[in-house]
């Protein structure tokens, strides 16, 4: 504890800014009040829909459920109605929270636990820095550093998950056409909203399952919390009437063992090496100093290593790295000597010179540091209130959330290979009389982080609600300006983040074209 307060105490004044902003606006893009989920359509095809890791539909087998004139499922509607004979108000809650839909609240409750531990470690006495350990979750520095490529992966990997699941999920649905219990029995009270599908196996009890199995990857330090979240959202649905006790059980089996082919793939997607080595970290200087540029370092006291300087080398879910080499890897940046770095240095020192209150608020909106859900997760939220409107089907959320988060995660990847490749300073390296509006990333300038996300962010999220389109894109480039505004980055590492970004999203639209959900 004490090194967090001496930690929270020495930070940059820009920084502190961004933690008293965080506290302003919620950083996970919480939304408590909003009605039960009531989709527009059923998307009872969904089971014929093209997954993610899964070959096929059923590869997981999944038991035919009991008839619902049997004894067993007798006494399952009778414990929900025990249930619904004295219900507390702490129980009508969770019905009325759960039942604004599972992938929104699971995405929520993830975008909390980025927020939460999207803290970089203090450092040691020898001023070197520690490094979380998912071996050692709960030591200091816990694990782990949510970060944005950590983050972004995480996001990816729970939405993919959820979503191969609701699709297998929705294939036994049609297959066994187990009627809801309330269309069984008419004398049980219904606390949501009613719907034609079957109810075998409960799609809220496969995506819970699948974020349970993945979350205690992320996330291990925070079994306690996840596995409460999934007891409660799976009482929620017996107390409401949506499901009988069989339903549930069905389901989560399902969602974790769908979930334990991510698991697998995550295990060796390369993320663990990630972080890299001093030896690596001193290469990549090395290299670019033998190129004649000025090599990105540290501006942090005492100088953090890089961050995560080969998450380039991460799997990605939507393209190879061959592509991601020869397709999406932008040019060079300006050279350090060059006019055109001189001109964009200048630019940089303008717009921290003429600061105006519109560029203030435009700067912190979409700072997204410390104690924030990072901006992958600043743009699932963004995501979920329009959704939210669209009345979406669990399968279709999923698949949305899976697309938009598939493409943040691989933006992070191409975003992460470009800046180590080219080890680009910042700024404030050049010209140290830029005065930075909020914290310095501790990584290379070229291209942008904030650029690339929301470059591949609006990409997706057009294809998705195309009536958006306008708005989604203004976003990006409002996200993308606020670094300039900032003096952290220059106009080429923002306008190509864009467009490196929307490259990434190209490769999630084209997906979503033949996954066989149409829009």
């Amino acid at each position: 504890m004490k090194k967090k307060i001496i930690f929270f105490s020495i930070l940059a004044v820009s920084v502190s800014l961004i933690v008293l902003h965080s506290c302003t606006k919620s950083p996970a893009g919480r939304t408590d009040n909003i009605p039960a989920l009531q989709p527009s359509k059923t998307d009872d095809n969904a089971g014929t829909w093209k997954p993610i890791l899964l070959n096929t539909p059923d590869e997981v087998a999944v038991a035919a459920p009991i008839a619902t004139n049997s004894p067993d499922y007798i006494a399952q509607i009778n414990e929900i109605k025990s249930w619904q004979q004295n219900l507390t108000d702490d129980e009508k809650r969770i019905v009325k929270y759960w039942s604004a839909g599972a992938v929104l609240r699971w995405n929520e409750i993830l975008r909390e636990l980025v927020a939460k531990h999207n803290l970089p470690p203090y450092q040691n006495a020898d001023g070197t820095y520690p490094i979380p350990s998912a071996a050692n979750p709960l030591a200091y520095p816990q694990f782990p550093f949510a970060n944005p490529p950590y983050a972004a992966r995480a996001y990816a990997y729970v939405s993919a998950a959820q979503y191969d699941a609701l699709v297998s999920a929705y294939y036994y649905k049609k297959l066994y056409n187990r009627s809801a219990p309330y269309k069984v029995d008419s004398s049980l009270k219904v606390l949501v909203t009613k719907s034609d599908l079957p109810s075998y196996p409960s799609e809220d009890a496969v995506v819970a399952g699948a974020a349970v199995e993945m979350l205690k990857l992320l996330f291990p330090g925070d079994q306690e919390f996840i596995q409460q979240k999934a007891a409660e959202h799976k009482r929620a649905r017996i107390i409401s009437g949506a499901n009988v006790r069989s339903d549930i059980d069905a389901g989560e089996a399902l969602g974790k063992a769908v979930a334990q082919k991510f698991v697998t793939r995550a295990r060796g997607d390369r993320a663990g090496a990630a972080v890299g080595n001093p030896t690596i970290w001193t290469q990549l200087e090395n290299d670019a100093i033998a190129k004649g540029e000025t090599p990105w370092y540290s501006l942090e006291v005492p100088k953090r290593p890089p961050m995560l300087p080969l998450f380039g080398k991460v799997k990605p879910f939507l393209f190879d790295s061959l592509t991601m080499v020869t397709q999406i890897r932008p040019g060079p940046p300006p050279s350090v000597s060059s006019d055109k770095m001189k001109k964009e240095t200048d630019e940089a020192l303008e717009y921290i010179k003429n600061d105006t209150r519109e560029h203030y608020r435009i700067v912190h909106y979409w700072a997204d540091g410390v104690g924030t859900a990072t901006p992958p997760g600043h743009w699932d939220a963004i995501a979920a209130e329009d959704f939210i409107k669209k009345n979406y089907s669990e399968v279709r959320w999923a698949r949305n959330m899976a697309l938009l988060n598939m493409a943040l995660m691989d933006a992070a990847i191409a975003c992460w290979d470009a800046k180590y490749y080219y080890f680009n300073p910042r700024p404030t390296q050049l010209n140290p009389a830029i005065k930075t509006l909020t914290g310095i990333p501790n990584f290379p300038a070229y291209v942008s982080g904030h650029s690339t996300f929301s470059g591949a962010a609006a990409t997706v999220l057009s294809y998705i609600v195309p009536e958006n389109a306008d708005k989604y894109n203004a976003l990006a480039k409002e996200a993308s300006m606020s670094r300039m505004y900032a003096g952290i980055h220059y106009r080429a590492d923002c306008e190509v983040g864009l467009v490196t970004g929307g490259k990434v999203g190209a490769y999630a639209v084209a997906r979503g074209n033949t996954d066989g959900a149409g829009n």
